[in-house]
């Protein structure tokens, strides 16, 4: 004869259950509510809206920002330098970014390349040659090319054309520019980036 065992559910108690619902309801909630509430990103490259490093963001490009070295260093190197004035929320300086991307491929370790946000330059006084300060002329974007001695080649403010770029700072480098490169043009390669590509 076989022994039949009282087989029971196992059932955890009731005040256990409650406990556990109590914490675990505003948990819930509030996730619900954060899904809810929540908004797609909105970065944009035509609105004057603060997204973050632009050259990371709209170049693909972080290694732009903060330059490699001062002006008043590279002055003192006697090396060509490549100044870019730009703020991070304005949508010229956004649409912009990718040219700065492409002469830094171009031209990265023939020139200073040195993108500056204008911000800590607002209201400030002209410290001379050796200022950045002295270069700008209050708004962006604002390109300006120095050779080795300190002499401007270009200064030229907003869709500065990467071809006149391209001429100056091979002036200031004495590096002809390999005709591969004389014309340009933009690709976009999703709704944020775009990138310079040589015709």
């Amino acid at each position: 004869m076989g022994c039949t065992a009282n087989r029971s559910p196992i059932r955890a108690p009731l005040s256990l259950i409650r406990r556990w619902r109590a914490r675990l309801m505003p948990v819930l909630a509030l996730l619900l509510a954060l899904g809810l509430c929540s908004q797609p990103a909105a970065a944009a490259l035509t609105n004057n809206t603060y997204d973050g490093n632009i050259y990371a963001l709209y170049a693909g490009n972080g290694s732009l920002v903060p330059p490699r070295a001062s002006l008043a260093q590279t002055l003192e190197e006697h090396r060509p330098a490549l100044l870019v004035f730009y703020l991070d929320d304005d949508a010229g300086s956004k649409q912009f970014s990718p040219v700065v991307s492409e002469l830094q491929r171009l031209w990265g370790n023939s020139v200073e390349l040195i993108p500056l946000v204008t911000d800590p330059l607002q209201n400030r006084g002209d410290g001379g040659a050796r200022d950045p300060a002295h270069y700008w002329h209050g708004r962006v974007p604002q390109v300006v090319v120095l050779d080795g001695d300190g002499q401007v080649l270009l200064d030229a403010e907003g869709q500065v054309a990467i071809e006149r770029i391209n001429d100056a700072v091979s002036t200031a480098t004495g590096i002809p520019l390999p005709e591969g490169f004389k014309t340009s043009g933009t690709m976009s390669f999703n709704e944020l980036n775009t990138e310079v590509v040589s015709r």
